[in-house]
Formats: C-alpha cells, sequence, structure tokens
C-alpha cells in the first residue's frame, strides 16, 4: 500500500497570495540579529514608542473589572461611541456619525479586508494609486477582484489624480482604495486633492476606501480625512485605527466607518470570521479616544520625534546628491529610488539585499508596493539608529 499524499496544494483562494514583504524583511533581520549581526531593522512600520501610560493602566482597570469575556461582534458601545463622536467632529454640520455605523476589528488591517470583501467581487476592478501599501493588492485579490495599479507621477510624490484614475478606469471599475499619509511615500494629500479625488468617484459611482491609519502623523498641519471633504458616506468607508498613533500595534483594533447598511453587512461577515477583537484592547483604544489632552500631548510629542527623525534622515541624505528620496509629509517612512534605477532589473530588490547583507540594514524593497526601482526605509526607531543607518546607505550609494 502506498503512503499517502501528505503534499499540500493550495486552494484556488490563495493559490496566487504572496507572503507580506514588510514582515518577511523583519524576520529576516531578526534571524541575522540572533546570529549576533548588529541589524538596523527599518523595514516594518512599527512606532518605537511604548504605548502611552494611561491608556495602559485604564485597560489594566478594565481587565481588573471583568473585560475578559466576548462583546458584540462590532465592537462595545463605549469605543463606537467614541469612534463616532470623533467622526462627528470632524463631518461638522453636514450630519452626525452613529455607533451603528462603526464596526471594530482585529486592526485595520482586518477593516480594510471586510470592506474588500463586502463590496468587491469576480468581474470588480479596484483602482489603486501605486506606490501603495502591499497588503491591498492581495485584499482585493483575495476578495477575487481584480487590483489596477495606479503609478502616481514620481515629480509630485507619486500623487495620483482624477485624470490619472479615469484613465485606468473601465466599465467594470467598482471602487478606489485611497491612503493619505501614504505608506510607502509619506505623501500627504491637500484638501482640495482628496476633494477632487472625491468627486471623481463620487461622479462614476465608485466606492472609496479611505485608509487613514497615518493621519495624526502630518507634520505641515492636520492632514485631511476623508470625513472632513465626502459629501455622502454613502459610498465612502473610512478606516482607521489606534496602531501607529498611540504606540498601539500589538494591541489590534481597528475600525471601519460607513453607512449603516455596509457596517452591519461587514459586521454580519466579521461574526463568522473572527468575531470581536479583544475586550481588553478595546478597553484601551476606547481609553486613548477618550482621555482627552493628556493623551493628546503624548501622541504629539511622539510625532514630533518622528518630525525630528525624518529631518536628520534628510539632512544625511542630501550629503549625496545622486540619491532620490521622497519628500516625506506625514507617517513614518522614507522611499528612495535604489542606484541602478532604470538600468538594473528590480534595482530596489538588489540594493536592498545589499544594505541587509553588507551594510546591516535592512529596508523593503520597493517591488513589494509595484515600484520596483525604489526602497522603503522606515525611521520609527530611535534618532541614533536612524543617523546610523542614514550614513549606512549614503556609504552603499557611494560604493555603487
Amino acid at each position: 500500500m502506498s503512503p499517502p499524499d501528505t503534499s499540500f496544494a493550495p486552494s484556488e483562494n490563495i493559490a496566487k497570495l504572496k507572503e507580506s514583504a514588510t514582515i518577511a524583511v523583519s524576520q529576516r533581520a531578526k534571524a541575522l540579529k540572533a546570529e549576533g549581526r548588529e541589524i538596523i531593522d527599518l523595514g516594518a512600520g512599527e512606532p518605537d514608542f511604548d504605548t502611552p501610560a494611561l491608556i495602559r493602566r485604564a485597560a489594566q482597570h478594565a481587565l481588573d473589572h471583568g473585560a475578559t469575556r466576548y462583546t458584540a461582534t462590532e465592537g462595545t458601545l463605549a469605543l463606537r461611541t467614541a469612534i463616532a463622536a470623533r467622526a462627528t467632529v470632524r463631518r461638522g454640520r453636514r450630519e452626525t456619525i452613529a455607533p451603528a455605523q462603526v464596526v471594530v476589528s482585529n486592526g485595520s488591517k482586518q477593516s480594510l479586508f471586510n470592506a474588500c470583501f463586502c463590496l468587491f467581487g469576480p468581474g470588480d476592478e479596484v483602482l489603486i494609486p501605486t506606490p501603495s501599501w502591499t497588503s491591498y493588492y492581495e485584499m482585493v485579490a483575495l476578495s477575487r477582484a481584480t487590483a489596477v495599479a495606479v503609478m502616481g507621477d514620481p515629480n509630485d510624490g507619486f500623487r495620483v489624480t482624477p485624470a490619472l484614475l479615469t484613465a485606468h478606469a473601465t466599465e467594470r471599475t467598482r471602487g478606489i482604495m485611497l491612503n493619505t499619509p501614504v505608506n510607502p511615500t509619506g505623501t500627504v494629500y491637500t484638501r482640495s486633492e482628496l476633494d477632487a479625488l472625491l468627486a471623481i468617484a463620487r461622479e462614476r459611482g465608485w466606492w472609496v476606501i479611505c485608509d487613514e491609519i497615518y493621519l495624526r502623523i502630518a507634520f505641515d498641519g492636520d492632514a485631511t480625512s476623508c470625513l472632513d471633504v465626502a459629501e455622502s458616506l454613502d459610498r465612502v468607508v473610512i478606516v482607521d485605527g489606534v496602531a501607529k498613533a498611540y504606540a498601539m500595534t500589538g494591541w489590534r483594533i481597528g475600525w471601519t466607518i460607513s453607512a449603516a447598511p455596509l457596517a452591519k453587512a461587514m459586521a454580519a461577515f466579521q461574526s463568522h470570521t473572527t468575531f470581536n477583537a479583544a475586550a481588553v484592547s478595546q478597553a484601551g483604544a476606547a481609553a486613548a479616544l477618550t482621555l482627552g489632552e493628556p493623551v493628546e500631548l503624548v501622541v504629539r510629542a511622539m510625532v514630533e520625534q518622528f518630525r525630528a527623525r525624518r529631518d536628520a534622515a534628510m539632512a544625511i541624505l542630501a550629503e549625496e546628491p545622486t540619491i532620490r528620496v521622497i519628500p516625506p509629509e506625514g507617517a513614518f517612512y522614507l522611499f528612495i529610488q535604489a542606484p541602478g534605477a532604470g538600468r538594473v532589473s528590480d534595482a530596489g530588490t538588489v540594493f536592498a539585499a545589499q544594505l541587509l547583507e553588507k551594510h546591516n540594514v535592512a529596508v523593503v524593497p520597493g517591488a513589494a508596493f509595484l515600484a520596483p526601482d525604489w526602497i522603503r526605509v522606515a525611521y520609527s526607531t530611535d534618532i541614533d539608529q536612524v543617523k546610523t543607518a542614514m550614513r549606512r546607505i549614503v556609504t552603499a550609494f557611494r560604493a555603487r
């Protein structure tokens, strides 16, 4: 009798799924560190700050008072009320956002996937301003729709325009995924630019998913939210969370804000996948949004440290005139054109490998964001590490 076949053949659902490049880089960096290499990991987009103490204490209090059980699928009323209240302030006189329009998930990544899976399907096309976070393309594919990359102009921070979107649109276009501030470029769309993008989507009847996870990390005044400019939320989904601004990546709390019927559908879908986010994490997120000025002071201090890191990094990179970098206006990323761009196939991947193996700096190849001539550098670690890494990058450029 022949032995049973234990080989694994993936289903069509995931046959073309690609591993997250950002996670892969981080894992490789950790493996090299375990071998004794002094690696500076600028791959993962994770703030190095501790979650503010006030939030931690509030979560501990909640844990000691029963935050250990299931909650409603869509999240606790306390957290959804806090999210809705903040959204209502941004909407101004146009409308009041109700808790029923909010669905809390296990991180904004799940929130994005919920929206994609509930809105898009076979035959649909979704426009994705590119370069964009690598998971957008995979989420659309997992929804069995087609992701259509819309490459922005590198001379304008890779911004896309209504003209670029319409040039890539077809009768099958069903939506667009926006992100501001942008991962990986650090570009921030102005109010007028965002208004124009929402206007063309409204005119064409497209759904708009607005990923605003980096909204609080902007260096030239407050970044504009789709909540600020959207005429209606009927075909708009706002995605946000506490991971980046409040240094709460491990708490895994994100959310969507949408019209109530879509929110109900996303909650129903989530009820069959992960159910509710952790009760204690929701309590911590509610504290982040409701404790007011003491927490806001900490957030502003973190943003100022990100600004200082950006400025220090840009100053060192400016010492080498051959380095081309998109000036970041928000988030905590530098998008740098790799040496050999336009001449070397997948120049970003080649250069990223050299930086890691020869200079002990881990970065993400731009191919992960469909921009193979570039690399993404996360300056989300302490400023001395950032400076050392930038000097190594300059050295690597000069060695080329």
